[in-house]
């Protein structure tokens, strides 16, 4: 990786990274056979990949991954298509602080 690729839709960053090494569990796709990144919970939108040519995986401290295979296209319906080229992302939801005794949330879309 000479030049780290990074991609960011609303509250989802993917960064650029390595497959850790360890166990691995894929997550489905949906049932209109998207690959979902993240549900919106105010406006019920979501990210999310409508191509084969990706796969979501989860590692054991919860840390997500997208393999991406060919190109494709990170999706939202209040967001402009991101095309991804083939690669290893990590997939982390944005967070924001909040004061008081939880400090911080994910940001909700």
């Amino acid at each position: 990786m000479s030049e780290e690729c990074v991609y960011r839709q609303g509250d989802v960053l993917l960064t650029e990274a390595r497959l850790p090494e360890g166990e691995v569990r894929e997550i489905a796709r949906d049932s209109n056979d998207k690959l979902v990144l993240a549900y919106g919970e105010v406006t019920g939108h979501h990210h999310f990949i409508a191509e084969p040519d990706a796969k979501l995986v989860q590692v054991i401290n919860g840390d997500r991954y997208l393999r991406v295979d060919a190109p494709v296209f990170m999706r939202h319906e209040e967001h402009a298509p991101i095309p991804l080229q083939p690669g290893i992302f990590r997939v982390v939801i944005q967070r924001e602080y909040v004061p008081g005794p939880v400090q911080y949330r994910e940001v909700a879309d």
